[in-house]
């Protein structure tokens, strides 16, 4: 027991002589997770809540360019500049000269294209219905198109969403102009008052978010980040375990520590001790700071309704696994520069290939498979369902199996390299 006590001891001061080991564990940490969460919170804000830019020009002779506009201004969701005197070979310019993320051209002939088209539709159903006997017109002229500019600064999901937005919107004004073509064939001045109420208030989609149970948790940037990013700092332990475990089999440490009984041992249990209770306060630290210093700062709070036991326990789990991890590469590498290089790049790629930058849903199906070999893709997916599907044990199974396989492999291969080089 002292040759342990004196092993945690000498390990808790090498740890804390290492200045640049320290920030790397929990200066760094901090930082991503500060940062990159309000981008994605920025981003976020930018699609969801923020409203767009825009820059009208209305060259429209008709009424249904106002009309559109106003549409626009009722959504909610644009933030006007009006500006009908510019030319249309200015019209691009003239967007981002005034810092507009978007710009949209309403030609002359705007109304009367919806008119002519609403005519067409409004016969054709007439006639199909047997309601008239002249044939429908069979073209309408569309020969200068409703135009959208942007800046081309922006992401193909921002341009996604804004071109959604403005054909919904497009699309219930022609439908307004069908219906009101269709009442006027058949000698009705307007739309009853009845129909236009029933047609304004339907709404089939209710959004609500998949669960296992009735407790709902908000997706946000926080509740993506926090877990994903404290996954990363601490498998990026690597680089102090790992060196460490180099440095001192490399200065003889290991072969003085054969000559005192159960030594060597002492030192291996005395560097899991002590990498695990900072892997714990990696954990502590990154999740009150999403809990407390983010509402502070004004981004989304960490909220945790899963169960606590399970959300321990699993951390406990994942840490164990970035320890076994980076003693098993400090085993193998010749070098701390072969270590840490090693260590580095390969905590790298399983954070891209295992969900931690990208979604995996996103990847192709060839590297969602691949990125099934990842430890941080099990370590995220395990923390997801604790934090955003409100998961219980069983749905830990897979990831707490592939975990605990994954340090056992890790384990036994550290072993099987000691005895080969007759430290054990």
């Amino acid at each position: 027991m002292k040759q342990l006590l004196a092993s945690i001891k000498k390990e808790f001061f090498i740890l804390l002589n290492d200045k640049v080991g320290l920030a790397l564990l929990f200066i760094m940490p901090v930082l991503l997770v500060l940062i990159i969460t309000i981008v994605q919170d920025s981003a976020f804000k930018v699609v969801n809540e923020n409203k767009f830019s825009l820059l009208i020009v209305n060259k429209d002779a008709g009424d249904y360019g106002d009309s559109l506009i106003s549409l626009l201004e009722k959504s909610g969701n644009f933030e006007l500049t009006i500006k009908n005197n510019t030319k249309k070979f200015d019209f691009s310019k003239e967007t981002l000269a005034n810092k507009q993320l978007f710009g949209i051209y309403i030609p002359v002939n705007f109304s009367a294209n919806l008119t002519g088209s609403a005519a067409l539709l409004s016969q054709t159903m007439l006639s199909a219905f047997g309601a008239i006997e002249e044939e429908p017109i069979k073209t309408v002229q569309r020969n200068q198109p409703l135009e959208v500019v942007y800046d081309p600064i922006l992401q193909e999901n921002i341009r996604f969403t804004f071109s959604s937005s403005l054909a919904t919107i497009l699309k219930g004004l022609e439908n307004k102009i069908v219906l009101e073509s269709l009442f006027k064939e058949m000698d009705f001045r307007e739309i009853p008052a009845e129909i236009r109420k029933q047609i304004s208030h339907q709404s089939w989609i209710k959004e609500s978010i998949a669960q296992e149970n009735k407790t709902a948790v908000l997706p946000n940037s926080t509740q993506h980040n926090v877990p994903a990013w404290t996954i990363f700092a601490m498998f990026f332990m690597v680089i102090s375990l790992g060196g460490n475990i180099v440095k001192e089999r490399n200065a003889g440490s290991f072969i003085r520590m054969q000559t005192i009984p159960s030594a060597f041992i002492a030192a291996v249990y005395s560097k899991i001790f002590v990498f695990f209770i900072v892997a714990l306060l990696q954990i502590l630290l990154l999740f009150a700071m999403g809990r407390f210093l983010f509402p502070i700062i004004g981004l989304p709070v960490l909220t945790i309704n899963s169960s606590i036991l399970a959300l321990v326990l699993f951390s406990v789990l994942a840490a164990f696994s970035a320890i076994s991890y980076a003693m098993c590469v400090g085993t193998y590498a010749k070098t701390q520069e072969q270590s840490n290089g090693f260590g580095a790049v390969s905590i790298i790629i399983f954070a891209a290939i295992g969900g931690i930058w990208v979604p995996t849903f996103v990847m192709p199906d060839y590297m969602q498979s691949i990125a099934l070999i990842s430890p941080l893709h099990w370590c995220l997916d395990g923390y997801y369902i604790l934090f955003l599907k409100n998961g219980g044990w069983k749905d830990l199974i897979a990831p707490i199996s592939y975990l605990l396989t994954f340090s056992s492999i890790c384990q036994l291969l550290m072993l099987l390299k000691l005895k080969k080089q007759h430290y054990i």
